[in-house]
């Protein structure tokens, strides 16, 4: 059974692949935006990571009738009030331009102290399929805000962000160990009953 990630990011793609094949769930071939034909993808304006996320998932589904995951994710720093939030990809002006985000948001806290730099990872993600499927979870991560980047794994802010519990960032962490803590593979594993559902397992 092909299930449709909605998204052109590799590593995501590779995340949720590693994920199911550590959970056991065979039978189930993962794709993404690049292996389907193009369709009109609207733009992510909803003002929540779970509207965005269910959003995605269904324009998927209706453009290609597959099975269809989606994630919309980002960070939200406490001492902003919980921003850059559902802006997160595009927190500098520009979308997915990751180290003027990273670079701006150092910035930003650059005079906040130490003891006020916590935060959290937020995914969203949400699965729909045929028969009126609909499913939308929530996965977090809590840690602080480094002052330097440090590491060169992971994507997006992951250099910046120092996960509870560690002395290392998001982005010196394996993807076998940000697999089992982060955000995304939390809410993922979330969705694991309706992709054993697929699956048949």
């Amino acid at each position: 059974m092909k299930l449709l990630l909605a998204s052109r990011n590799a590593k995501k793609l590779a995340e949720l692949r590693r994920i199911l094949e550590f959970e056991g769930v065979a039978g189930v071939d993962v794709v993404g935006l690049a292996d389907v034909l193009p369709f009109p993808e609207a733009p992510e304006t909803e003002p929540t990571f779970e509207g965005n996320a269910l959003a995605k998932a269904r324009d998927a589904f209706a453009a290609t009738g597959l099975p269809s995951v989606a994630d919309d994710s980002g960070i939200a720093v406490d001492a902003l009030n919980g921003m850059p939030g559902v802006l997160s990809a595009r927190w500098s002006g520009a979308h997915g331009d990751d180290l003027a985000n990273l670079e701006l948001l150092l910035g930003q806290l650059r005079d906040v102290p130490d003891e006020r730099r916590g935060g959290a990872f937020v995914c969203a993600a949400a699965f729909v399929a045929p028969g009126g499927v609909e499913a939308v979870v929530r996965g977090e991560w809590r840690g602080t805000i480094r002052r330097e980047p440090a590491g060169v794994n992971g994507f997006g802010y992951d250099p910046i962000f120092q996960p509870e519990g560690r002395d290392v960032t998001a982005a010196e962490l394996s993807p076998a160990e940000k697999d089992e803590s982060s955000h995304r593979g939390r809410a993922l594993r979330l969705l694991l009953p309706h992709l054993r559902g697929l699956a048949g397992s």
